[in-house]
């Protein structure tokens, strides 16, 4: 008995006595959570088995809610939309500049892209198309959350996108690469606004804030289903998010950065062959870019791709017509301008519209632009070096104004049932599309304007009068063509008879 006592009272029994009422209970709850947990891990894998044609893979590789032929043509659409950047819109805008400057203007868009790649992943994804959404006011959500999706913990999960928490069938990590060439090629369309003058610095400086402040918020109001798609408006494919967001953008540039001197304006191609190259990868990369709106292999998708070939054609044939009509003769650089303002202009219809309503576009498309080209952007005393504003921002609104009219329901049954535009008599439509343009370009304005003023107060917009007078070779130590360090023939002397 005093043997058994002594065992009792000795340390490590009162120390027994001392944790068990304190731990009884969170150890009982731990033991129970890993049965439970450990009963649904053998469930999951108990009960869905992948179908035959997939039965390679592991179960949670191709889960049930995962359509793998939508997946497919997103990430298909997705590089696509990237060779529209990489390299079709270098080639384009590459081309068209002068040729000293055709190496800049080509990193200007490499980096471009590179970098909206980094700040996309770190926080302008979730930004632009998380979910919930961050800041809201009452139903209307403003952004989404200010985090990363860098840590990977979701990229296979199935994507959920905007304030309303919208399920697709393809996985994050697609949407996350689908909507990241979006964003890329959109500062890179205003490069062409302040090619020749900008200062490389800044433009490092300048992507990643713009992406995130004005890029992001704008993609979260209409792509995500955010406050501006909650109050009715729509934009299929980036009419505004992209297109008027960087026309506006490129005009806010163009005055915060000044002209160039007045001998180097003017569009002065250097390789009209790389130009044409360019605007064909840019037109068909354009059927990713409309054709992966639908988030997958729909009805809708095959008619966005139709509307938007036909509509660029359409506006192609159009520019052409005017050119000869008003400046007598035909050009390369006229027909592919059309052709991009015809993109430009199907785009937040393509998925909306008949093709009726595509042919309509696409002489919209090869008229208002021309006539902005030629008659609004001389009168405006700003230095938009390609003609960014009339080919984007004034495509984009033309396009999203005559969405609010062109809807057709017959259409848009396959993708938005009961959206109809003021022709068939849903002029609401028409009034919020006139609103929600007007938002776009006040907020790209002056976000835009904005960052360059503060980009400006540590470092110069402009490059150095010696930049400006050597072009590639004084800014990056490269040309375009390098000199030769082979004698002229006129420096060779001919050999003396013997």
């Amino acid at each position: 008995m005093n043997a058994f006592k002594s065992l009792s009272d000795s340390v490590p029994m009162r120390l027994t006595r001392f944790l068990t009422p304190r731990f009884a209970i969170p150890l009982v709850v731990l033991m129970v959570l890993m049965l439970v947990l450990s009963a649904h891990s053998a469930f999951a894998q108990t009960t869905y088995t992948p179908p035959a044609n997939l039965n390679s893979f592991p179960a949670v590789a191709v889960p049930n809610w995962l359509d793998t032929g939508s997946n497919a043509w997103m990430m298909t659409a997705a590089t696509f939309v990237g060779l529209q950047s990489i390299p079709g819109l270098s080639l384009y805008y590459g081309g068209l500049t002068r040729k000293k400057f055709s190496i800049n203007t080509a990193l200007m868009c490499f980096y471009g892209f590179s970098a909206v790649l980094v700040i996309w992943v770190l926080l302008g994804y979730n930004f632009g198309f998380g979910y919930p959404a961050s800041i809201s006011i009452g139903k209307f959500g403003i952004v989404g959350p200010l985090t990363s999706i860098a840590p990977g913990i979701n990229e296979g999960a199935q994507a959920v996108v905007g304030p309303g928490g919208l399920a697709l069938n393809i996985p994050l990590s697609t949407v996350v690469w689908f909507q990241f060439v979006f964003a890329a090629i959109t500062p890179l369309l205003f490069v062409g606004a302040i090619i020749e003058r900008t200062n490389f610095k800044a433009w490092i400086v300048f992507v990643p804030l713009w992406s995130l402040l004005v890029y992001s918020p704008m993609a979260y109001a209409l792509f995500a289903g955010g406050w501006l798609a909650q109050m009715g408006a729509v934009d299929f494919s980036g009419g505004y998010v992209i297109h008027l967001n960087a026309g506006i953008a490129a005009l806010a540039s163009a005055i915060a950065i000044g002209p160039r001197a007045i001998k180097a304006r003017g569009i002065k191609p250097n390789n009209l062959y790389w130009v044409f190259v360019g605007c064909g990868l840019v037109w068909l990369g354009w059927n990713g870019f409309n054709g992966g709106d639908p988030y997958g292999s729909s009805i809708d998708a095959s008619i966005a791709v139709l509307n938007t070939d036909l509509a660029t054609a359409v506006s192609a044939v159009t520019w052409m017509a005017m050119d000869m009509q008003f400046l007598k003769k035909p050009t390369l650089v006229g027909a592919m301008s059309g052709a991009i303002t015809g993109l430009v202009a199907i785009t937040p219809a393509a998925g909306y519209v008949s093709g009726w309503g595509a042919i309509v576009l696409g002489i919209a498309g090869g008229t208002i632009p021309w006539l902005a080209t030629y008659k609004l952007l001389p009168r405006m005393k700003v230095d938009d070096a390609l003609g960014v504003f009339p080919a984007h921002g004034v495509a984009g609104l033309t396009g999203g104004i005559l969405t609010g009219i062109l809807a057709d329901p017959a259409v848009t049954q396959y993708v938005y049932p009961g959206l109809t535009g003021a022709a068939f008599g849903g002029w609401s439509l028409l009034g919020i599309q006139i609103v929600a343009a007007a938002v776009v370009i006040v907020y790209s304005f002056v976000v835009t304007f904005g960052i360059w003023k503060v980009i400006g107060l540590v470092m110069p917009l402009r490059m150095t009068d010696k930049e400006l007078g050597e072009g590639d070779a004084a800014i990056h130590g490269e040309e375009i063509e390098p000199p030769s360090d082979e004698p002229e023939m006129s420096e060779i002397r001919p050999s003396e008879k013997t």
